[in-house]
């Protein structure tokens, strides 16, 4: 059976209507925006959970065209309900995304957001011919649409385009703002955050505040706008983010939607991983899968690929305030990293109007930050005295392995920037006491993932004593009668070499006896042997158990050969 194509990476609902493309129906967020009745709505959500398909959703039910657009809800939900049917295609509809203002620079993102609002005027020139507009403003339009006019002019753009759109409609319109927040994130990391925030305050306040042409309007973002000052005074804005029920089924895919999709592709035996995977995260009491990974997983299942669940999400999310994160943590912040990646809840509280711009104020809106752009996600809350805490866990694997990932890159730049000579030097000496108290401070000072035990250690290691030049490190190789965990020895001079066993204990005062038997294997197992074939004249051995944030190393010696 020929299933429909999965409409990975298509975001206009036209174009997945037309060319038969796999649907998960939505439509019925138009039924109750209408019947909502709010005069500007904000969805906060994370990146790649259906924003922008919903915001194409709307403008093609909405907005007048020459041709109908009636048909591409033939079928759907909100096609059972003809009193809402009644709206499609009545209005003008002013339709801008700002996912693309990504710039280095803030001259860079004005013109970028210049030639957006150029774009939209473009999609609306028919009023030029229209004896009902005045030429004056004609000539503010084409100014607007070629770009020639002031930049002040660009400032109230959204707002001219309605009023010149209601007079020619007669009729208000319909406002959809896409991705509001990607300028603002941007521009925080980039250095041009208060010049951004002055613009988008700017542009969108005169066309949402006091605007008599405004029907409706729809924003989407990651994080909500209060405090970015943008909407200063604005008392019509609702806005629905994660921790609100309302619209909660409209983002990302449900589990009935799941069940409905594995059906269809005859993937049911795969529930279980895919939502060990991708689900786990909770918009208001609705439980969520996170959409874009799951069609790629789906996709790769098709293709019988040989490994089908990844982290298809962190290719396409700004992982950087993760690792801006771990790179600026305090020690609290640190233990709290930790016990996420372990698998323990942190206990915070939850402050809805954080921001880009309150992130450095207090270290501990991070989690707030993390909760509302898909990082962590509420399992349980409860309210002392006039304040609510919320215990928040890592939703599932894909998740925790942006944490992982990031920090294992996090840690091989750290320890790229230091010299770490005394660590080889101890090594290859099999200098115990100097190794030990080298190894304690370096797991101290990081991050560590104690839910992967022996193999967290292991790359723990191995990236402390790996990029010296003349040297070179083995993993996991046969010797003698089994494998040894780690070989440091030089490349072409084949004098030094040492070998490390590692052992990973539950109780400090099972350490010492874990780093002699450790010390026995090497001796039982012979794992000097591919070194002695290679005929290098010093071999260090050691013996090291670590134990949460503690390490202990014993020395076996140097043997020496002659050959």
């Amino acid at each position: 059976m020929k299933h429909k194509p999965l409409p990975i990476g298509v975001e206009d609902f036209k174009r997945l209507v037309d060319n038969g493309y796999y649907f998960v129906d939505k439509t019925l967020m138009i039924k109750e925006l209408l019947e909502n009745k709010e005069t500007v709505n904000l969805f906060t959500r994370p990146r790649r959970f259906g924003k922008t398909l919903n915001m194409s959703m709307l403008q093609r039910f909405f907005e007048a065209t020459g041709k109908s657009n009636a048909y591409l809800f033939d079928g759907l939900k909100i096609a059972t309900y003809p009193e809402y049917m009644a709206y499609q295609g009545q209005y003008p509809v002013i339709s801008i995304s700002l996912k693309s203002m990504k710039q280095a620079s803030y001259t860079d993102a004005f013109y970028m957001y210049k030639n957006l609002i150029a774009k939209e005027y473009e999609k609306h020139k028919i009023i030029l011919e229209s004896n009902q507009i005045l030429e004056s403003e004609k000539e503010i339009f084409r100014n607007i649409m070629e770009q020639r006019a002031d930049q002040n002019v660009y400032l109230n753009s959204i707002r001219t385009l309605s009023d010149i759109l209601a007079k020619y409609y007669k009729k208000n319109v319909i406002i959809l703002i896409d991705e509001y927040d990607v300028p603002l994130e941007n521009a925080y990391h980039e250095g041009f955050y208060d010049d951004m925030t002055n613009l988008i305050r700017s542009c969108f306040e005169s066309a949402l505040k006091t605007n008599p042409s405004l029907e409706f309007a729809v924003l989407t973002g990651c994080l909500r706008v209060s405090r970015e000052s943008i909407f200063t005074g604005l008392n019509n804005l609702k806005t629905y983010s994660i921790t609100k029920n309302k619209f909660s089924q409209y983002f990302g895919f449900t589990q009935e939607e799941m069940q409905e999709i594995l059906q269809t592709f005859s993937l049911e035996q795969y529930a279980e991983t895919i939502a060990k995977w991708y689900d786990g995260y909770r918009f208001g009491l609705t439980e969520i899968y996170n959409p874009w990974s799951v069609l790629n997983c789906i996709d790769s299942y098709l293709q019988n690929d040989m490994v089908a669940c990844e982290p298809y999400w962190s290719n396409t999310s700004s992982n950087r305030i993760v690792k801006r994160l771990i790179e600026e943590s305090n020690e609290r912040t640190k233990s709290m990293v930790e016990e996420l990646i372990n698998g323990t809840p942190i206990h915070t509280q939850i402050f809805e109007d954080v921001t880009y711009g309150t992130i450095d104020v207090n270290q501990d809106y991070i989690w707030s930050f993390l909760l509302f752009t898909g990082y962590l996600k509420i399992i349980s809350c409860e309210t002392v005295g006039d304040e609510t805490y919320y215990d928040m866990v890592i939703p599932n694997v894909e998740i925790k392995s942006i944490y992982k990932n990031t920090i294992r890159s996090w840690f091989i730049d750290h320890i790229n920037r230091d010299n770490r000579t005394d660590i080889l030097e101890s090594v290859i000496h099999a200098d115990a006491e100097k190794l030990e108290d080298l190894l304690c401070t370096w797991l101290t000072n990081t991050i560590s993932c104690f839910d992967e035990q022996e193999n967290y250690y292991h790359g723990f290691v191995t990236g402390l004593v790996s990029g010296f030049n003349g040297y070179m490190v083995v993993s996991n190789r046969e010797s003698g009668n089994g494998r040894f965990d780690l070989v440091v020895k030089q490349r072409s001079r084949w004098h030094h070499a040492a070998i490390l066993e590692f052992k990973v204990v539950e109780k400090y005062n099972q350490m010492t006896k874990a780093c002699e038997d450790a010390l026995r294997q090497i001796e039982e197992k012979d794992y000097e042997a591919s070194l002695r074939d290679e005929q290098y004249e010093n071999i260090a051995k050691l013996g090291i158990c670590f134990c949460q944030k503690r390490c202990r190393v014993k020395s076996g010696g140097v043997d020496h050969f002659e050959y």
